[in-house]
């Protein structure tokens, strides 16, 4: 199998969110499928997947410079408690897009 990269975004993070590798995982499902007990999402369904899993990784990188940057300190008097607050935001952003990513995500679950 091959994946584009928002692809393999999505399968390692179903695979992470089920403690499993990403090979074991993608079998997993592809078995489920061919078993008819997964039944796939529309494509836009997909599409609104790949979609939350890449505005995910741009927060936390957005994330992830902000903290260095709040850390670093700012000569611009006041701007601190701007970017704490900027980056609070930011991680508020972050659990909301994490919690609808994984409501996408169990729509996918195997049935029984």
């Amino acid at each position: 199998m091959s994946f584009s990269d928002a692809e393999l975004a999505v399968v390692r993070t179903a695979a992470e969110r089920e403690g499993m590798a990403s090979a074991a995982w993608a079998g997993r499902q592809v078995m489920a499928v061919a078993q008819h007990t997964l039944v796939p999402v529309s494509r836009d369904a997909g599409d609104v997947l790949r979609e939350l899993v890449q505005a995910r990784v741009h927060l936390r990188e957005t994330v992830a410079a902000l903290r260095a940057w709040t850390a670093a300190g700012s000569p611009v008097t006041g701007l601190p408690e701007a970017a704490a607050a900027g980056v609070e935001a930011a991680l508020v952003a972050v659990a909301r897009v994490d919690e609808a990513t994984v409501a996408v995500m169990r729509e996918r679950r195997p049935r029984s």
